[in-house]
C-alpha cells in the first residue's frame, strides 16, 4: 500500500471518530465478555498503557474489578479523551490521558516514561493500514514492555457476522479502487447519529501470529469472544521472545 492511500484511510478514521465520538462512546460499555476474560492475563498492580483508549472504558473496567494499576491511556481523538477524563474523575484507579496519534512517528515520545507491565491495544490494530504499518506498531508496543510484561490485543472479526458484512460498501465511496488497498481491507458504514465510514482490516489468526513473530513476540494465549456467536473479536496475549 502506498503512503497516499494509507493516509487517506487514516484520515477517514480520524474524521469518523471526531464526528461520532459521543455516539460511539454510548454504543460501547466496559461490560464485554471478551474483555472480562482478558482481565485474567493483566496485572493487578504496576503500570498499564491503553493504546487507542478511546473514551477510557478499560479504565472503568479495571476500577470496577478492583485493579490497582497506574493507568495511562493514549488516543488521538480530543473528543473521546474529553469523555474519558470526565468519567475518570469518579474512579479510584489513577489515570493519565495523553492526546497523541499512534500513526505518527513521535507518539511514544509523548508518553510518560516507560516501561509498562502491560500494554493493551483493543480494537486498534485493524484500523492501521498496511501490513508494514501494523508490523511497525506492534514492534513499538513490544518495545514499551518490561521484561516480563504482557501485550494484549483484540481485532475485530467483522466478516463473522452477517449484519456487519452487510455494512461493507465499495471503495469508490471514498475515491479508491480495490487495487489500491490490501486483501482483507474493508470500508464499513455507520448509521448511528448520522452516516459515516470506517476503514478496517481483517486481522485473522494467521496474520496475528505472523505479526507477532516479526516483532519478536510469543503468543501466550489466543481466543474468540463477543457477539452473538462469540466470534466477533479475536484476542491475543503476547510476551517478548527475547
Amino acid at each position: 500500500m502506498d503512503a497516499s492511500t494509507a493516509e487517506t484511510l487514516l484520515r477517514l478514521n480520524r474524521t469518523f471518530y471526531d464526528r461520532f465520538a459521543q455516539q460511539f462512546a454510548q454504543s460501547r460499555t466496559p461490560d464485554q465478555p471478551g474483555w472480562r476474560r482478558l482481565l485474567s492475563f493483566l496485572p493487578h498492580s504496576g503500570r498499564l498503557l491503553d493504546v487507542g483508549c478511546g473514551h477510557g472504558r478499560l479504565a472503568r473496567l479495571l476500577d470496577q474489578q478492583g485493579r490497582r494499576v497506574a493507568y495511562v491511556g493514549v488516543d488521538y481523538s480530543a473528543q473521546l479523551l474529553a469523555i474519558a477524563r470526565a468519567d475518570a474523575a469518579a474512579l479510584s484507579v489513577p489515570t493519565t490521558f495523553v492526546e497523541a496519534d499512534i500513526a505518527a512517528g513521535d507518539w511514544v515520545e509523548r508518553l510518560p516514561a516507560g516501561p509498562f507491565d502491560a500494554v493493551v491495544a483493543l480494537a486498534v490494530l485493524h484500523h492501521i493500514p498496511g501490513w508494514q504499518g501494523r508490523r511497525a506498531l506492534l514492534a513499538q508496543l513490544a518495545g514499551l514492555l518490561t521484561g516480563e510484561g504482557v501485550l494484549a490485543l483484540s481485532t475485530w472479526q467483522f466478516m463473522n457476522e452477517a449484519r456487519l458484512r452487510r455494512k461493507i460498501v465499495p471503495w469508490s465511496a471514498v475515491g479508491l479502487t480495490p487495487e489500491q488497498v490490501e486483501a482483507g481491507d474493508a470500508l464499513l458504514d455507520w448509521q448511528r447519529g448520522g452516516v459515516g465510514l470506517r476503514y478496517c482490516h481483517l486481522v485473522d489468526e494467521m496474520e496475528l501470529v505472523a505479526l507477532a513473530g516479526r516483532s519478536e513476540l510469543d503468543v501466550q494465549a489466543m481466543f474468540y469472544d463477543d457477539g452473538r456467536d462469540k466470534t466477533l473479536n479475536l484476542f491475543a496475549v503476547l510476551r517478548s521472545s527475547r
